[in-house]
């Protein structure tokens, strides 16, 4: 017979068994986390890394994706050659972007900003009301808003042509407004149709933003203000103004980098094609006709990049305008 074990024997036994268990499930542990997250890290890099990367790649080949991945040609640097040396189009397309970005983006906060500060000091109870009214556009469907506004703009039977023959009939307007129906469609009035219609979709928008940075703004100061006898728009001005330095350069570069991407409103406003003679298609537009109507991907993956430098480059020059500065010591 064997001899029993010792107490010491009995419980140094199943030491190292429960400790190896004791690792593993440790390590299993330590994984978990990882393995909860994982599912963000493998969307994104099949739905948003692969993509980037593989459009850089593109950039540098001509492709026609019917022809699959064998068709793929090297040119270099080719395709960037041709869109900044020889396509009109582009040309024309980066035009029209840079002349609706201005027109529509610099009266946006022009406006939104003295309107945020009169909703700040005027409306107190229904302030929310008010503010969700100026921020519905923005939350609407951008096609539903520009079906609506094609509507609107009809030369026959439209609501603005409409309005403007019935202010014509007035003698203080019947000196510059026309007498008979604007076609909104003519390459004079494209841009500003589309314009107008970015405009006030995104003004409330701006609004709320500017809103919501005055709201941060300590009362004292405006009490302070007011009993030096500053007037409202001293106040504006002195007060208000200097202190949302911040949030203006955040709401200029969000305008910057919107107003470089005008796709849906153009799009739809003038039916996918930009117009008559082009005069309201954008740089997005253009990318999307030369890969999809023109089947040619490398040439409109070099746009897409050509549009991301020069939306970087607008960037940092509003950076350097508007931008916070350090103090020097």
């Amino acid at each position: 017979m064997s001899e029993p074990l010792t107490p010491e024997a009995r419980t140094a036994a199943p030491t190292e068994p429960r400790h190896k268990r004791t690792n593993l499930r440790t390590r299993l542990r330590g994984w978990v986390p990882y393995l909860f997250i994982s599912p963000f890290f493998v969307i994104f890099l099949v739905f948003g890394l692969f993509p980037l990367l593989f459009s850089v790649y593109l950039s540098f080949h001509r492709w026609e994706p019917a022809a699959g991945l064998a068709a793929m040609n090297w040119v270099g640097f080719e395709n960037y050659v041709y869109i900044v040396l020889n396509d009109d189009w582009f040309h024309k397309s980066l035009y029209n972007t840079g002349w609706m970005a201005i027109v529509s983006g610099v009266p946006q906060h022009l406006v939104a900003l003295p309107l945020a500060f009169f909703l700040h000091m005027a409306f107190k109870r229904w302030r929310n009301a008010v503010v969700g009214a100026y921020f519905l556009p923005f939350i609407t469907s951008s096609v539903a808003i520009s079906l609506v506004f094609s509507t609107l703009f009809s030369r026959d039977y439209g609501v603005i042509n409409a309005s403007i023959a019935a202010l014509h009939e007035l003698p203080v307007f019947s000196w510059f407004l026309p007498a008979q129906n604007i076609d909104w469609g003519q390459p004079q009035y494209t841009k500003w149709m589309i314009s107008f219609v970015v405009f006030w979709r995104y003004v409330g928008w701006n609004t709320v933003l500017y809103l919501s940075a005055m709201q941060t703004i300590p009362k004292d100061l405006f009490e302070a203000a007011t009993m030096d006898g500053a007037t409202r728009w001293q106040q504006f001005r002195h007060v208000v103004l200097p202190l949302l330095r911040p949030m203006i350069f955040f709401a200029v570069t969000l305008t910057i980098i919107g107003n470089l991407q005008l796709f849906e409103e153009p799009f739809i406003l003038t039916g996918g094609t930009g117009g008559i003679d082009q005069a309201g298609k954008t740089a997005a537009m253009h990318m999307y006709a030369t890969a999809f109507v023109d089947g040619d991907f490398g040439t409109a993956s070099a746009v897409a990049w050509l549009l991301f430098m020069l939306i970087a480059a607008v960037t940092w020059l509003n950076n350097k305008l508007l931008g916070q500065k350090e103090d020097k010591a």
